[in-house]
């Protein structure tokens, strides 16, 4: 309940930062681009809303735990532009994509598990964010440094936020703790690391 708490207030602020960006996008193109992503994590965060619900769970009960460290994340990780709020969304929610993701082959429930691999998938935001980020690159490559020194800061707030859920919540550690299986959590350490190069790599940048 409480992978599934996270996940869920993890979905509603990312629809509330989509729709907040959607209003710094510099075409129309590109509002509507991240209008309908945000729609789409509004409809992933009623999935996990209805899930918990159908489970006889307050899924605002399941949220409250996670709603000071999250928020704190993001209130010291505002962009200050476009450009920062696009890899913002690419890195920071990446990364947390493929950590929840990992974490989810844990869940030994079918249809819970089913369920969290579903709103785990990309709406778009990746290549959206990939192509217009190239684009301005290859315009004005000073601003590469820029954004891969941002995104070398995401990384280490999402850490800290993460680590703090952590010792908060000791359900979420013993769901791999408890599992036994130590070298699996190396792995998929490693995995969301080598994931993350990849990302930025995808961009042009170092991580």
């Amino acid at each position: 309940m409480d992978l599934l708490g996270v996940l869920a207030y993890g979905e509603l602020t990312a629809f509330e930062r989509l729709a907040s960006d959607a209003q710094l996008a510099p075409t129309v193109a590109d509002k509507v681009a991240l209008g309908s992503m945000a729609n789409a994590e509004f409809g992933h965060f009623k999935q996990l809303h209805d899930h918990l619900v159908a489970r006889d769970v307050d899924p605002f009960e399941a949220m409250a735990p996670f709603v000071e460290p999250l928020d704190a994340f993001h209130d010291s990780t505002q962009p200050s532009d476009w450009y920062e709020g696009l890899i913002k969304a690419y890195v920071g929610d990446g990364m947390a994509t493929d950590f929840y993701r990992e974490v989810s082959t844990y869940v030994k429930d079918d249809e819970t598990r089913s369920l969290i691999q579903s709103v785990l998938k990309d709406t778009g935001q990746a290549e959206f964010a990939v192509a217009r980020v190239k684009e301005i690159i290859a315009e004005e490559p000073s601003v590469g440094g820029r954004l891969a020194l941002w995104a070398r800061r995401l990384v280490g707030e999402a850490l800290i936020q993460a680590q703090q859920v952590a010792v908060e919540r000791d359900a979420l550690l013993e769901l791999l703790v408890g599992s036994g299986d130590l070298a699996g959590i190396t792995r998929l350490l490693k995995s969301i690391t080598d994931k993350h190069t990849d990302r930025m790599a995808l961009l042009g940048l170092q991580a």
